[in-house]
């Protein structure tokens, strides 16, 4: 199939996202030598069946490349303890201490110069070397029995799924630690709950892929997943995580990754033209956010809502859903100039000035030389202060 003008450009600005091979490679080569020291004798989980596995951008084949090398890459990790009821017998403290423990003596037996950093539901583990790079580590557990079954009928009643997906991802649910939660330093059956695996599941039927890249079987370290041919879905998301990375940097008034990748996937309709996909996504995402809480439930856990912050006090001031529907609108605008536009000249210059990205040698492409007032002026941006057209009143 030949391959539109608009296709084209759209691949070439996907290559220039993906990160370099020896990024991936070093981040396999020490996500496994942390799992393997994990299952070494001696270690405080020698009794004990341990599973280690990748999450978030990684596991979904979503992870782009920084804007500035001097940028962190960052790899997410559960580390999960296989020991009976383990909830009967210790506190969430005892677990993320105890992993803890484990991570210091890890770092300190490689050498690895950077500090342990404790997060509230994870650790941070520094990488001071060629590659700015950080892992962060989540303890958790399989959850119980009894909490699964409840856990699966919520899934059934929330979002109605076909095919036994329901099942599928209620096998991977589990409790993780958290330093905020009332019962923390106590022996309790209440725990928070999680599902990163099963998001994986999620996001792949809604990738329409006939591939599944959770093994089943029985391993310690589950393999991180190679993507040498990303789908539609995963190059469209990879898309609009560069537009929201360029129009704010590190600002934490950005959109966050999980909200662009759960409504990117909900709009998604199967298109296999990515330029068709995009175009869908981008005008659909917003009727995926509900009006009353929760705003943006995560599709494998109900109970969470993974635009809670917008709501939070302290987060008001920070306009969360509004720079949020302010992005989505800068993006249409631009991604709809770079498809339709028939002057390449503009092209280039979006893709350079809203991607940071230069995919065109025969225009030049400096941001400091912006070129004719014409071409400049019709690049579209957004009012400082602009309306709120979504009807709600931010004071």
């Amino acid at each position: 199939m030949v391959k539109s003008k608009e296709q084209n450009l759209l691949d070439k600005m996907i290559e220039e996202l993906d990160l370099p091979e020896y990024v991936i490679e070093q981040s396999i080569r020490r996500y496994k030598s942390l799992g393997e020291w994990f299952d070494r004798e001696g270690g405080l989980f020698e009794d004990v069946s341990m599973e280690v596995f990748p999450q978030g951008s990684f596991a979904l084949g979503t992870t782009i490349r920084p804007i500035e090398e001097k940028e962190e890459y960052d790899l997410d990790i559960g580390c999960k303890v296989k020991s009976g009821d383990y909830k009967s017998l210790h506190a969430q403290k005892h677990l993320k201490e105890s992993l803890g423990i484990e991570l210091e003596a890890y770092r300190k037996a490689k050498g690895i110069k950077g500090k342990m950093e404790p997060k509230h539901r994870c650790w941070r583990l520094e990488y001071q070397d060629e590659i700015n790079f950080h892992m962060d580590i989540v303890p958790c557990i399989p959850m119980g029995n009894e909490e699964r079954k409840i856990y699966e009928k919520r899934i059934n009643e929330f979002y109605q799924y076909q095919d036994g997906l329901s099942e599928d991802v209620t096998k991977f649910a589990i409790n993780i630690t958290d330093d905020r939660h009332h019962d923390y330093e106590v022996i309790s059956s209440e725990w928070p709950a999680s599902n990163p695996q099963g998001y994986l599941r999620w996001f792949q039927s809604r990738m329409n892929s006939s591939k599944s890249f959770i093994l089943n079987e029985r391993t310690s370290i589950i393999p991180i997943e190679v993507y040498k041919q990303k789908s539609i879905l995963q190059r469209c998301i990879q898309l609009l995580k560069r537009h929201r990375d360029n129009m704010f940097g590190d600002d934490e008034k950005k959109p966050i990754s999980i909200i662009i990748t759960t409504l990117a996937a909900r709009a998604y309709n199967g298109e296999t033209d990515l330029s068709a996909a995009l175009t869908n996504i981008l005008e659909t995402m917003p009727g995926y956010i509900n009006s009353s809480s929760p705003r943006i439930p995560n599709p494998v856990n109900p109970a969470e809502d993974f635009s809670d912050r917008w709501e939070m006090p302290e987060a008001k001031e920070l306009d969360l859903e509004g720079n949020f529907r302010i992005w989505l609108l800068q993006a249409k605008m631009d991604f709809k100039q770079i498809l339709e536009s028939s002057d390449e000249n503009l092209r280039s210059r979006i893709i350079n000035e809203k991607f940071s990205l230069n995919i065109n040698n025969s225009v030049d492409l400096k941001r400091n030389d912006l070129g004719s007032k014409s071409a400049i002026s019709a690049i579209k941006k957004l009012p400082e202060n602009p309306p709120k057209p979504w009807g709600v009143n931010h004071q």
